[in-house]
């Protein structure tokens, strides 16, 4: 039977185009909040990281109320890392709202959350958001629209999506461009008639499919998911099925359902809701709570495989201990378990070293989100250079490969295409809006990415922009070069000094102040020419009792170039390492002593 009180739905779209926002213009027209309350923009984004990179990072549901119809909105995230967000949400959903830039048009993560919620055959409505841009070109991004839909294979009934006009900042929707609406009424409206209620049965056998996982101090973790058929009640046995076996006799401590950024407590839960429930240890996602007699258990949830690993090293280097909480290869392991509990994308696996452990999962930004998280909490740790994950089919060495979206100035296109072309890239595409600007579309491989988004944005001079989409398997396409510069590396330990900074301005460009504490083996600076040297940055000026006119002159020094943790994560080499702690980035070789570094150079050449 269908639930006409429910509605579940996702919104879905490119990163930055407006998703969060038209959540809080629902969440403000339904009531939700009261007359005088005050509400943050961008309320969905409750992390820390989320509000300071601007983005949304994990999956959250809301829920709204109109006209006595339960609307459950489960916002999700824009960027391709974050992938195993989006394919838990929809899960949850029967419709999913599709949002796009009325001047930018669907761009590449467009194309993968479509595809996600196509392949699952959910009914689609159309937004076009930003319609007040000076730049909007309205018409042309519709057809962008149907264009992918008939790219990505859509049957007739999912073309026939309706649309709707946005200003989400000023909580406006219109059917028709001219219309005079000053609400979001007509989106609520279409929500109602276009996605249709969750079919579901109160009074079959219980399946509750866990999607996500949260925690609270007073009950313990809460598994978050759509109870598919079926009653749960607090005090009654259920049976939890897992990955390998099945968990008899579990009682729920408690029941919650949502309203607004709130879960309201209840002793039943009703089929077709998205619900939390709590009391249940070693619940994971994918677990399906049944029925204690008759169990039967849903599909687990299946997720796209990692691309790209990562080792993660216990903090070694001679400053360890002196900032963080945790610090041991116990707590780091522990932490990481932690995480993939939560995010289902990540796979960790523990090494013959037991102080290292590989962490595998979808992008660079992904990687960057876990370290920095963890950096906050407290944790020291070391990471290398990101790798790709090779596959062999066939006696044949595979690589990821992934579609490359740059809109750019024309000026740059030679210098940009060549850079992609020494990176094994190959173009698809080029299209020239005679406006000044270019659209490039290329195929490369993962590897060839990896420091290429901040030298494409120095090429560019910070007007270009840069989209990627994995876009599967292909055949090893030999050697990339990657940083073609070597670096400033410091030779003893010490504080680091102007008259010495200043010796250095012709070798290349340093990433550390002066005053900082260094240590033989770390990177202070990158090098203006091929090969790594050793230097003395802690060098003093010899004092002496001749005065002169002009030594004592204020020397400028030149201003260094700080790198944010995403920027040092694309810049280390193989034989480097990023060490990480509460306070502090650091950049340093493998290996510290430099004798010992010359030697695994001879013996390499030599190999």
């Amino acid at each position: 039977m269908r639930k006409t009180q429910i509605r579940n739905i996702a919104i879905i779209a490119h990163v930055d185009h407006g998703k969060t926002t038209l959540v809080d213009g629902m969440l403000k027209q339904s009531g939700t909040f009261k007359a005088h309350q005050k509400v943050e923009d961008r309320v969905m984004d409750s992390m820390d990281l989320e509000k300071e990179r601007g983005i949304t990072i994990a999956a959250k549901n809301t829920a709204i109320s109109y006209n006595n119809i339960k609307i459950n909105i489960v916002d999700t995230p824009g960027h391709a890392d974050f992938g195993g967000e989006v394919e838990r949400s929809l899960n949850l959903v029967d419709g999913v709202l599709l949002l796009v830039d009325s001047s930018e048009g669907p761009l590449p993560q467009t194309r993968f959350v479509l595809k996600k919620a196509l392949d699952k055959n959910l009914p689609v409505i159309l937004i076009i958001n930003k319609i007040d841009r000076p730049d909007s070109r309205i018409q042309q991004v519709v057809n962008e629209v149907y264009d992918l839909f008939i790219d990505l294979d859509a049957n007739e009934e999912q073309i026939e999506f309706p649309i709707v006009y946005t200003n989400a900042k000023s909580g406006i929707a219109k059917i028709n461009l001219e219309d005079s609406s000053t609400t979001l009424e007509p989106l609520f409206q279409l929500v109602i008639n276009h996605i249709k209620g969750p079919i579901a049965d109160d009074s079959k056998t219980p399946q509750f499919l866990v999607t996500s996982l949260d925690y609270d101090s007073y009950v313990g973790q809460v598994a978050i998911g759509r109870l598919d058929n079926g009653v749960l009640k607090l005090n009654q046995n259920y049976c939890l099925c897992g990955k390998d076996e099945n968990k008899y006799n579990n009682k729920l401590s408690a029941c919650y359902t949502f309203n607004g950024l709130e879960k309201i407590k209840v002793n039943q839960l009703e089929s077709g809701d998205i619900i939390a429930i709590a009391g249940i240890d070693g619940i994971n996602i994918g677990d399906t709570l049944t029925d204690n007699e008759e169990p039967k258990p849903l599909p687990r949830i299946s997720i796209d495989e990692p691309t790209l690993s990562m080792y993660f090293h216990v903090n070694d280097g001679p400053f360890s201990g002196q900032e963080g909480k945790f610090l041991t290869s116990r707590n780091l392991l522990e932490r990481l378990k932690k995480e993939t509990l939560r995010n289902v994308s990540l796979n960790i696996k523990e090494t013959e070293k037991p102080n290292i452990i590989e962490v595998s999962g979808r992008g660079e930004l992904q990687m960057a989100v876990l370290i920095e998280t963890m950096r906050r909490e407290g944790y020291e740790l070391m990471v290398s250079k990101p790798e790709v994950i090779v596959k062999t089919e066939n006696n044949i060495k595979k690589e990821p490969m992934e579609k490359v979206f740059l809109d750019l100035s024309e000026e740059h296109v030679g210098t940009i295409t060549e850079k992609l072309s020494i990176r094994k890239g190959r173009m698809l595409n080029l299209q020239n809006n005679g406006f000044g600007r270019v659209l490039l579309e290329f195929i490369v491989p993962s590897r060839g990415l990896i420091g290429f988004r901040n030298q494409f944005l120095t090429e560019t001079k910070g007007s270009g922009i840069m989209n990627s989409l994995f876009d599967g398997y292909l055949e090893w396409v030999g050697n990339i070069p990657q940083r073609t510069n070597g670096v400033l590396i410091a030779d003893r330990k010490g504080k680091i000094t102007g008259y010495a900074s200043l010796a250095m301005s012709d070798r290349g460009e340093l990433f550390v102040d002066v005053g900082t504490e260094v240590y033989p083996g770390m990177i202070i600076g990158e090098r203006n020419r091929a090969g790594d040297i050793d230097v003395n940055i802690t060098k003093e000026k010899k004092l002496t009792n001749m005065r002169s006119s002009t030594s004592e002159a204020t020397v400028t020094l030149r201003a260094v170039k700080k790198l944010s943790l995403d920027q040092c994560i694309e810049f280390i080499g193989e034989d480097e390492l990023l060490e990480i702690t509460p306070k502090n980035i650091r950049l340093r070789k493998r290996e510290l002593d430099v004798n010992k570094r010359h030697s695994l150079r001879k013996k390499n050449k030599e190999n």
